[in-house]
């Protein structure tokens, strides 16, 4: 039996989850635990665990999160969680600086209306802190197309098949994201973008 275990509302149909629960896989197995020891950190079952890694189901928001968290997944893009809905009539808010901030080496993320499940846009903003590619262990890249609006600030956004594309303040650039990208801030102060990513 699982050490902890999850209502039937933690865990929806199992659909196209191959990449999530690679993904999962390989960041646990670069720590060096054991399913049990991941679970534990998480809070999570070890079977619920191992159901998610070999995509026999698929995992809701809340429990992509704590894995995230645990796992030192720092790709934003690991949160969303598409699926079928019957459910219509749906509303999320996020009032102002109320987001979940997630922090990585290059950027620092704002998450927002991050209570829906089984949805398929996945909006942040995001605080450019790389001043130089280098800083990117490698390209950034995931499932989905992506549309990016600079609030503030100047930025270079890189792309592995077009050349650097210097941006300011109102400019905005929808791409395919299993294309390689990344951004790094180029004025005095980092650069703030909206993301908004699409399974």
């Amino acid at each position: 039996m699982d050490p902890v275990s999850q209502s039937d509302e933690d865990i929806t149909d199992a659909g196209d989850t191959d990449h999530l629960g690679k993904m999962i896989r390989e960041a646990r197995l670069k720590k060096g635990w054991t399913l049990e020891e991941a679970g534990k950190a998480a809070g999570i079952g070890r079977s619920t665990l191992s159901k998610i890694e070999n995509s026999q189901t698929r995992p809701s928001f809340d429990i992509v999160r704590r894995l995230t968290k645990a796992l030192d997944l720092k790709t934003p893009q690991l949160f969303v969680q598409s699926g079928p809905s019957d459910i219509s009539g749906r509303r999320d808010v996020t009032f102002a600086g109320g987001g979940e901030v997630q922090d990585t080496p290059t950027y620092s993320h704002e998450l927002l209306c991050t209570e829906l499940t089984s949805k398929r846009m996945f909006p942040y903003i995001s605080t450019i802190k790389a001043r130089d590619v280098s800083e990117f262990e490698s390209w950034i890249r995931h499932r989905g197309e992506e549309f990016m609006y600079v609030i503030s600030g100047e930025l270079t956004f890189f792309t592995e098949h077009y050349r650097p594309l210097p941006m300011k303040a109102g400019d905005s650039v929808y791409y395919d994201s299993g294309m390689g990208h990344g951004c790094i801030s180029t004025g005095d102060e980092d650069a703030k973008v909206l993301w908004v990513s699409l399974e």
